[in-house]
Order: C-alpha cells, then sequence, then structure tokens
C-alpha cells in the first residue's frame, strides 16, 4: 500500500532540473534554472541557429529579417539589429534572449539584465564555433540529441571542404560587404575564416578594425585575384561591377568577380557551410 502511494505521488511530483550553465560568444557564463521554454532571437543568425539545435517552436520573439526557416517568418518581429520593442519584449516573458554582439541596443540590453532575463551574445568568429554553438544551444534549450546531431553533421561537412581545399594554390581576395562607402572585413570575422578554409588569403585581413572602410585606391594597389560580394543575390547586378572601371586590376581583367548569397555568407549560422561551398568553388574556377 505505501509503495502505491509513493509511486502515485512521485507522478505528481515537478520535476527537477539541474542548472544549465554555458560560456556566451562574449566569454559570460549564461545560467538557466531549467531548459528555456520562451525565447525572443535578436539577429536572423540566431534565430537560424536556434532553430538547427531544434528548439524553433520555442522563439516567441525576433528581429527583422529572421527570415529562414520558412517558420521563422510566422514570428512575432519586436525590433531590428537597432532597437527593439522593450515593453514588448517584456510582455512576452522571455526566459532567454539570443543576441547579437554588436547590435545597438546595449542600453535596452542592460535594462532586461536587471529584470534577471538571462542574455547569451552570439558571434562566431571560426567555423569550428558553430558546432559549439549548436551545442550550447541544445543545452540551454532542452534539445540536445538534434543540437548534437546538426553539430556532427556540419563538423563532418566542414572537414570535407577542408579536405577538398588542401594544398591548392593561394588566391588574395577581396571581400566587399557594401560598394559606397567600400566596407570589408577582417581577420577577425567569421568571413575570413571562410577565404582561409578555400585556399584564400583576405588582403585586407590585417587591419585592426572588424569592419573598417577602404579606399578605391587601396583596393586597386591590393590587386587581389578574386574580388567576392555577399551584398546581392544576383550576380548580374553586382555591385562589384564598379571595379570594371579598373581593367588594369588582376580580379577584373581574368574576371574574377562573384557575388555570393548574403544569408549564406553574412550570417555567422549553419548555413554559412553553404556559402563556404560557393566561395571554394568561385576559388576554384579563378584557379582554372
Amino acid at each position: 500500500m505505501l509503495a502505491s502511494l509513493c509511486c502515485m505521488l512521485s507522478l505528481y511530483a515537478p520535476t527537477i532540473h539541474a542548472a544549465i550553465t554555458v560560456q556566451d560568444d562574449a566569454g559570460n557564463t549564461v545560467t538557466l534554472a531549467a531548459p528555456a521554454k520562451r525565447i525572443i532571437t535578436l539577429a536572423p543568425h540566431a534565430t537560424e541557429m536556434v532553430f538547427a539545435a531544434g528548439a524553433g517552436g520555442k522563439i516567441v520573439g525576433t528581429s527583422s529579417y529572421s527570415d529562414y526557416p520558412e517558420a521563422a517568418k510566422n514570428i512575432v518581429r519586436i525590433g531590428d539589429d537597432r532597437q527593439f520593442d522593450l515593453e514588448r519584449v517584456i510582455a512576452l516573458k522571455p526566459d532567454l534572449l539570443v543576441v547579437w554582439l554588436h547590435g545597438a541596443f546595449s542600453s535596452q540590453l542592460d535594462a532586461l539584465h536587471k529584470l534577471g532575463i538571462p542574455i547569451y551574445y552570439s558571434e562566431p568568429h571560426k567555423l569550428n564555433d558553430i558546432p559549439a554553438s549548436l551545442i550550447k544551444m541544445g543545452k540551454l534549450t532542452g534539445t540536445d540529441a538534434i543540437a548534437q546531431s546538426a553539430a556532427q553533421q556540419f563538423s563532418m561537412g566542414l572537414q570535407q571542404l577542408s579536405r577538398d581545399n588542401q594544398g591548392k594554390k593561394t588566391l588574395r581576395v577581396f571581400y566587399q560587404v557594401w560598394g559606397k562607402p567600400i566596407y570589408t572585413l577582417n581577420n577577425q570575422h567569421i568571413v575570413s575564416d571562410v577565404i582561409r578554409l578555400c585556399g584564400g588569403v583576405n588582403v585586407f585581413g590585417q587591419l585592426p578594425v572588424a569592419a573598417p572602410t577602404v579606399s578605391v585606391e587601396a583596393v586597386v594597389e591590393a590587386n587581389p585575384d578574386v574580388m567576392l560580394t555577399g551584398n546581392v543575390k544576383d550576380e548580374a547586378d553586382s555591385s562589384l561591377a564598379q571595379w570594371q572601371a579598373f581593367p588594369g586590376m588582376l580580379a577584373v581583367k581574368n574576371h574574377h568577380l562573384y557575388s555570393i548569397n548574403p544569408d549564406q555568407i553574412n550570417r555567422p549560422g549553419p548555413r554559412i557551410l553553404d556559402g563556404a561551398r560557393a566561395v571554394c568553388a568561385a576559388l576554384q574556377r579563378a584557379r582554372k
């Protein structure tokens, strides 16, 4: 009788979770008492990361341009990378925020932090950081198995790309983020890691600023073998067209100007592996 009573009580006893602790990409410790059930993502890549980790159904609010996967388009928009609706965020009662490290809303995040809402800063700098990020998302959301599988799949694809591009001729690459003014990226950005993976070297990789502006003269002097941009999705309408005015440049003379799908190369999420494949294919065309 006593045993039966204990068994019945155990069915109604609340589930006790051990605290979950991970380190985010800013080096901060993020601790949850239980797996997150109501998540707000404040960057498109963060949305993709949470979906890939198996917790997309737990996202209750997100930012503009969070358009992948298809289900993400149906999630409530609460702002962008400049500002979000603070009152609406509070009303959604999130138990986890996943935000981009460089979003321009630090004062708003401070207010949420004071309310005790856990904040995970996400900005992978290397391709190898993405599997680790997926696993952390799985831990925070209680979807470990799906996250582990996604991480393994990404790692396998990354290893294959690395093998395929070993020992190939090194090409000097200019990556244009924007054309007027001319923005590029340095070696701290994950795009430079993609270029390295494909056997290239970023001609402006050593600049101290993560997203520096450079002059036309500096690009002409650098004289890259290949010019890439993730600014547009249509290669025929590439912002790299402005460089046709400099036919003496190697990349222009040899017609090695390529556009990469911006969502696959500029977002440091799981789909960057597809962007990396496109970059590697472009560099291989240049070698031939």
